[in-house]
């Protein structure tokens, strides 16, 4: 089992931070990859305001560690939803 979260762009947010909220959220993915945090993948989607973006985790654990302190959920411009994912792969 591996944990999708789904993040989208908060109700009324100011999505014009998104820029300068973006190097902190970089920084933090990229200390808790480095920290062993189990982050498997991250990205957006097209048009990530309308669409969003998403992240993968080894463990339920390990994608509400990351989402508590994650800049763009602690500075109010996402809200994210972790879902369980059981997915059937071909590689």
């Amino acid at each position: 089992m591996e944990f999708v979260v789904l993040y989208d762009i908060r109700p009324g947010a100011d999505v014009s931070r998104l820029p300068e909220v973006f190097p902190r959220h970089k920084a933090y993915y990229e200390a808790f990859h480095a920290a062993g945090g189990g982050v498997k993948a991250l990205g957006t989607f097209e048009n990530p305001v309308v669409n969003g973006s998403m992240g993968l985790f080894t463990s339920r654990e390990d994608a509400e560690r990351f989402v508590t302190s994650d800049p763009f959920v602690t500075e109010g411009l996402a809200s994210p939803r972790i879902l369980a994912w059981d997915p059937v792969r071909f590689d």
